[in-house]
C-alpha cells in the first residue's frame, strides 16, 4: 500500500546520526577483507551540482553500501581537485581571489553531496591546492627531474590566446582550447615538459591487465599512444650541415620515394631555409598555413596546399635529388614531422599532382590494364599488402605485405635506414603561464643552472598576491612578484630565481587516489604498509578522461612503481564508464540553454533517496539517458509502497513468496556487482508487488530491507529501527540466497506439433528430453492433436528444458 512519509525529516536525521556515530568511517586494521571504491573526484565549479552529477557518486555509494555489507572493510573517500585554469578563470569573472572562490565552491559542493546521504569518510577528505598535499606533488616532480624525466623546452606548443597558456595536446578539442572553446597558436616558448613517451610502451602493453576496463577506454588509449613500427631514413639536406630523420610505418615501397614534405610548424624549419632568398617570405606563408589547419581542428580535408623550401635531400636509396616541400598535411608531432613520399599513398599523390611534382611507381597489382593506369599516374596504387613490387630488384615480383621483415632487413644491412617504432602520443607540456597552480619547485641560478628546491624546504607555496590576471607575455604573473622570485641557490648560496611557471591541473589528481590512503601523513607520500593494504583501487567511477587524466595517472603510477612508492602495476583493477544525464529536452545541461535541473530541489521536493533510486532506474549506468519528472514520480510511489510494506506482514508467507525472495536476493547481489542497478531495482519493484498481494514474514520483510539500503538508505534505515531498533542497518549483513530456492522445482512449457503450440504442460525442471517426452504424450490434449496428425510417426522429438518440447512429425 501507497504509505507516504516526511523524508526531510528522515534524511536529516539519519545524515547526523551516521556522522555523530562515525559509521561510514574506516579502519586500517579492522581484520576484513578491504575494499577501495573511488570517484573521479570533481572540481567544484561556481554552479555547484546538477542533477547529472551525482549519477558515478550514488553508483559507488550504493556499491560501497553493499561491500560494507558483505563484510568488507570499504574505502570510499571524497576530496576536491581544485588547482587550474577552471577555477582561476571563475574567479577572474567573478573577481574573487581563486583561493576564496574554491573555499566557496568546496562548501557549496560538499553540503550538497551529504544531502543525497552519501556514505563518505569526510576524515579523509583532501583538497589539491593544499600545501600539505601539493607538497608531495612536488616531491613527485623533483622526483621526475632527479630521473631525467622532467626537461625544459623551448620548442613550439599550443598556446591559448584567450587563456593566455600553454596547453597540452590533451587539451584540445578539434585544434581548440578545451576550455574557452578559443583557436590555439603554435608558439615557441620556455615550457617543462614530462617524458611520457618514455612509458608509452609500457603503458600499452599493461593495458592487457586491465581485464575488468571497458573496451572502448582502452582502445582511445592505444589509439592516443598511436605506436607504429616501421624505419627511421637519414638525408642529408643539399649544401647545408642539416642533416634529417623521416619515419616511414608503411615502407615496403620507399624505393618510389620522390619528394619529401615537412610541417609548416617545424621548429627545424627557420633553419633549413637559412640563406634562402624567400626564407621571411616562406615561413609567413607556413605561419599561415599552419593557422589555418588549426582553425579547422586539424580535420582530415581532401585539399592539400604546399610551399616550396627550394632545399633539396640526397636520397641514399639512389632516386637522386628529393625536394623538400611544406605540406598543410604533415603535422609535427607524428613522427620527426617529417615526411618521405610517394606515388603510392592518396595524400602524397593528390600533392605531387597538384604541384607537378615527379613521381615513380614500385608498386602494382596483379591486373594488366589496372597496373598500366598505375605505371601511366592515373590512379594512386596503396595495397601495400596484396601489391607486387618492381623495386628493389631482389624482391621484383614479390607481394609487399608478404616480404615486409626481409624489406626492412635489406634496408638497414644497405645502411638506409634503422628500424624504430614513432608515437602519437607526445611528451606532457607540463607548465602553465597562469597563477593558480602548483609552483614548480626549481630555482634558476646563473652559476649552478637549474636547481632542484631541496625536499626539505617543500612546499614552494604560492605567495599571496591582488592581483593574478594572465600576462599575456608568456609569463606567469608569478614572474612580478620579485619578493617571492628572488631567492638563494640552494646549491652555491647565491642568488637565484624561482621558477615561475605552476603545474597544469592534471597534476593533483595524477595521484590522489594515493594521498586517500594515508591523508595525514606529513613525513612520507604514503606508509609502505598502508599502500600495500589498499593499493590498488578495486572499483574507480567516472566519465571521460580516456586519454587524459587515465594516461596521466597510469604514467605517473609507473613512476611511482619504478621509484618503490607503489607496488602494483596499475592503478586502477576496474573502471566502470559513467553515462550521462541529459536535459528533459534531450540536450547537455547549460545554462546557456535554460535547462539545468538543481539536485536541491528535487532532494526538497522528492526527497534525496528518490533521486538516488531514480537515477540508478534511468537506464543502463554506462548510458547516457535523458532526465524524465515522470520516471521521477514513478520512482517515488515505488519507496512510498515499499514504506508501507509494513502492512502486508503476516505470521506466515506463502511458499512462492519465499522462493521470491531468494531470486529478488541472487538478482539484486549479481546486479550490484556488475553495476546493473536498473535491473536490480526492477527486481526489488517485482518484489513489492508481490509482498502486497501475497503477504511476506517478518523475516523476509526485514531482509528486503537490507537489499533496499544501499539504493535508498535513509528510508530503509528508518524502517528497519522500527522493525529491528539495535544497530544501522548499513552494519547488518548482506543477505545470502538460499540456493535450493533460486530454481521453480517445476516448469510450465510450451508443447508444439511440427513448431505449431498445441497446448503446454508441467514438467520437474530437471526432466531429461525422455522425460519430458513421456509427460507431454501422457497429456490427453496433447495426444489427441497427435492422433488427428495424418502422419502419426513421431519422427523427431526437440527439446529446449524450460522452455519448450516439439514433435516432429513429418
Amino acid at each position: 500500500m501507497h504509505k507516504k512519509f516526511d523524508h526531510n525529516a528522515i534524511e536529516k536525521k539519519w545524515q547526523a546520526k551516521w556522522s555523530a556515530e562515525g559509521v561510514y568511517k574506516t579502519a586500517d586494521s579492522s581484520g576484513k577483507s578491504n575494499a577501495y571504491i573511488l570517484d573521479m573526484f570533481p572540481y567544484p565549479s561556481g554552479e555547484g551540482l546538477h542533477v547529472g552529477h551525482p549519477k558515478g557518486y550514488i553508483a559507488t555509494d550504493i556499491y560501497a553500501r553493499y561491500k560494507r555489507m558483505s563484510g568488507h572493510e570499504v574505502l570510499h573517500p571524497m576530496g576536491w581537485d581544485a588547482f587550474g585554469l577552471p577555477a582561476e578563470n571563475y574567479a577572474l569573472k567573478n573577481k574573487i581571489h581563486p583561493r576564496i572562490a574554491v573555499e566557496k565552491n568546496i562548501a557549496r559542493y560538499k553540503e550538497q553531496l551529504q544531502n543525497l546521504g552519501l556514505d563518505y569518510d569526510w576524515s579523509r577528505e583532501i583538497n589539491t591546492t593544499d600545501p600539505e598535499y601539493y607538497k608531495w606533488t612536488q616531491w613527485i616532480f623533483l622526483k621526475l627531474f632527479e630521473k631525467g624525466l622532467a626537461y625544459q623546452s623551448h620548442a613550439p606548443i599550443n598556446w591559448c590566446p584567450s587563456c593566455q597558456t600553454g596547453l597540452a595536446n590533451e587539451d584540445l578539442e578539434d585544434g581548440k582550447c578545451e576550455r574557452c572553446g578559443s583557436v590555439v597558436e603554435r608558439k615557441p616558448m620556455r615550457q617543462w615538459v614530462l617524458k611520457i613517451t618514455d612509458y608509452a610502451d609500457r603503458m600499452l602493453a599493461d593495458l592487457d591487465l586491465l581485464t575488468a576496463w571497458p573496451t572502448h577506454i582502452k582502445d582511445a588509449q592505444r589509439n592516443w599512444i598511436g605506436r607504429s613500427e616501421g624505419l627511421m631514413f637519414r638525408s642529408p639536406v643539399k649544401d647545408t650541415d642539416i642533416t634529417i630523420e623521416t619515419f616511414s610505418a608503411h615502407f615496403e615501397a620507399f624505393y618510389a620515394d620522390t619528394f619529401v614534405v615537412i610541417a609548416p610548424d617545424h621548429p627545424l624549419l627557420p633553419r633549413l631555409l637559412e640563406g634562402m632568398s624567400e626564407r621571411e617570405n616562406i615561413l609567413a606563408q607556413a605561419k599561415a598555413m599552419t593557422e589555418k589547419r588549426m582553425a579547422a581542428g586539424y580535420g582530415e580535408t581532401r585539399e592539400v596546399e604546399g610551399i616550396f623550401t627550394g632545399r633539396y635531400t640526397l636520397d641514399p636509396v639512389g632516386n637522386g635529388e628529393l625536394p623538400i616541400w611544406i605540406a598543410s598535411y604533415a603535422l609535427a608531432e607524428y613522427g620527426t614531422g617529417i615526411v618521405k613520399c610517394s606515388a603510392h599513398d592518396e595524400r602524397d599523390f593528390r600533392f605531387a599532382k597538384k604541384y607537378g611534382i615527379r613521381l615513380k611507381p614500385v608498386l602494382f597489382p596483379k591486373d594488366a590494364a589496372e597496373r598500366e593506369r598505375v605505371e601511366r599516374l592515373e590512379v594512386c596504387y596503396s595495397d601495400m599488402q596484396n601489391g607486387l613490387l618492381s623495386e628493389p630488384a631482389e624482391f621484383a615480383g614479390k607481394h609487399a605485405g608478404e616480404y615486409r621483415e626481409q624489406i626492412a632487413k635489406h634496408a638497414v644491412q644497405k645502411g638506409f635506414a634503422r628500424r624504430t617504432a614513432s608515437y602519437r602520443l607526445q611528451d606532457w607540456v607540463f607548465s602553465r603561464q597562469r597563477y593558480w597552480g602548483e609552483p614548480i619547485p626549481i630555482i634558476h641560478c646563473e652559476k649552478c643552472g637549474t636547481v632542484p628546491v631541496p625536499e626539505k624546504d617543500l612546499p614552494v607555496c604560492l605567495p599571496e598576491v591582488e592581483h593574478y590576471e594572465p600576462t599575456g607575455t608568456g609569463e606567469s604573473p608569478l614572474a612580478n612578484i620579485t619578493e617571492w622570485v628572488n631567492t638563494t641557490c640552494p646549491k652555491c648560496g647565491g642568488a637565484g630565481k624561482r621558477e615561475t611557471n605552476t603545474m597544469p591541473q592534471w597534476a593533483g589528481s595524477c595521484w590522489y587516489y594515493l594521498r586517500f590512503i594515508d591523508p595525514n601523513n606529513n613525513s612520507a607520500i604514503l606508509a609502505p604498509e598502508k599502500e600495500k593494504k589498499w593499493a590498488p583501487v578495486d572499483v574507480y567511477v567516472g566519465g571521460e578522461h580516456a586519454t587524459r587524466h587515465l594516461i596521466y595517472a597510469r604514467f605517473w603510477h609507473k613512476f611511482l612503481y619504478d621509484i618503490d612508492v607503489v607496488h602494483t602495476l596499475e592503478p586502477f583493477i576496474r573502471l566502470e564508464f559513467l553515462g550521462f544525464i541529459l536535459a528533459e529536452d534531450g540536450r547537455k545541461m547549460s545554462k546557456r540553454w535554460g535547462n539545468i535541473i538543481n539536485p536541491d530541489d528535487i532532494v526538497a521536493q522528492n526527497g534525496a533517496d528518490t533521486l538516488r533510486v531514480y537515477e540508478m532506474f534511468m537506464g543502463p549506468f554506462e548510458n547516457t539517458i535523458g532526465w524524465s519528472t515522470n520516471g521521477l514520480v514513478g520512482v517515488q510511489r515505488f519507496l512510498e509502497r515499499a514504506h508501507g510494506l509494513a502492512e502486508h506482514i503476516g505470521e506466515r508467507e506463502p511458499r512462492e513468496m519465499t522462493a521470491l525472495l531468494a531470486r529478488t536476493i541472487d538478482k539484486v547481489t549479481r546486479d550490484i556487482e556488475q553495476f546493473k542497478f536498473n535491473t536490480a531495482i526492477s527486481a526489488l519493484m517485482i518484489f513489492v508487488n508481490a509482498a502486497e498481494k501475497g503477504g511476506l514474514a517478518r523475516e523476509s520483510y526485514t531482509t528486503f530491507l537490507k537489499l533496499l539500503a544501499p539504493f535508498a538508505p535513509h528510508l530503509a534505515e528508518e524502517l528497519w529501527e522500527k522493525a529491528e531498533g539495535t544497530f544501522s542497518i548499513h552494519t547488518a549483513a548482506w543477505p545470502v540466497a538460499d540456493e535450493k530456492l533460486l530454481t521453480k522445482e517445476t516448469a510450465t512449457i510450451a508443447v508444439q506439433i511440427n513448431g505449431k503450440v498445441r497446448g503446454t504442460v508441467t514438467i520437474p525442471t530437471d526432466a531429461d528430453d525422455e522425460a519430458a517426452k513421456a509427460i507431454a504424450l501422457a497429456d490427453k490434449r496433447i495426444a489427441r492433436r497427435l492422433s488427428a496428425v495424418t502422419t502419426v510417426t513421431i519422427r523427431r522429438v526437440v527439446y529446449v528444458p524450460g522452455k519448450v518440447l516439439n514433435f516432429i512429425t513429418q
